[in-house]
């Protein structure tokens, strides 16, 4: 049996004597997608920013392909070939919708910079092949006829749209996806339904974080719950969906949320 993408062990985390995440453990197998659910404050994205190494934890540990990461950098766990995005959307605002894309080949591109200066064959290749996948991703979410607008000025769901394409232009082994439909809608979450079954079916490991509970059921092989810090339920989309405990902490607060 193969080794999981990754591996969460015991990780506890607390900020002035609130425990935000208490004793997570978990393994998200590799090339599948998990969904991480729960209400707000549930430590969904602190137990990110741990994984991702923003956050030191108070206790446990987290291993990416079986070596262990804590005491790696931010970029070095980019090398090793996990990406990460962020709830609010961080793109370049100045730049074209294309450049922003094509922004997130840089720690794959494999020409000498001076290869480059002297626009060499090798990088003219290089180069057509990254433009080329750049604007495929861009046709696959439906933002070719932006290519060439700032992203500052599109809407702030395209702009998430455009953050997870530009993740995958560095070719990540594990994608890690932080709330990618909020402030989506309709068209551009089914968009980004299409995006993440398209990077599953490439051999990309996700975790995700998400409050659109119909995204997660279509998407998601596997669902992990938490509620005030622990994980109350780990299975598949249906198993979790019917689970009494999620239920009560997160869907079905949801959804007296929207009776009220």
């Amino acid at each position: 049996m193969s080794q999981p993408a990754l591996r969460v062990r015991g990780v506890s985390k607390a900020f002035l004597g609130l425990q935000a995440v208490s004793d997570v453990t978990f393994d998200v197998d590799e090339g599948t997608l998990t969904a991480l659910i729960g209400p707000n404050g549930a430590g969904k994205t602190t137990l990110f920013n741990i994984v991702t190494q923003l956050y030191n934890p108070d206790t446990g540990h987290v291993e990416l392909f079986g070596v262990s990461i804590d005491d790696k950098s931010s970029q070095e766990i980019a090398e090793m070939g996990m990406i990460r995005t962020f709830q609010t959307a961080r793109v370049f605002p100045t730049m074209t919708a294309l450049e922003n894309v094509l922004a997130g080949a840089h720690l794959k591109v494999k020409s000498a910079t001076y290869k480059q200066m002297l626009w060499l064959p090798g990088a003219r290749r290089e180069e057509a092949a990254i433009l080329r996948k750049g604007e495929a991703l861009l046709d696959l979410v439906g933002l070719s006829a932006f290519r060439d607008a700032a992203a500052g000025d599109l809407p702030m769901g395209a702009q998430k749209l455009l953050e997870v394409i530009r993740a995958m232009m560095a070719h990540p082994r594990v994608l890690l996806l932080d709330e990618p439909a909020a402030g989506l809608n309709d068209t551009e979450t089914s968009e980004l339904a299409a995006l993440l079954k398209a990077i599953k079916l490439a051999g990309v490991t996700v975790l995700v974080v998400e409050h659109n509970m119909s995204l997660v059921m279509s998407v998601a092989d596997r669902v992990i719950a938490l509620d005030a810090g622990k994980i109350i339920a780990n299975g598949s989309a249906l198993e979790v969906r019917n689970d009494p405990r999620v239920v009560e902490a997160y869907i079905g607060r949801a959804q007296e949320g929207t009776d009220a």
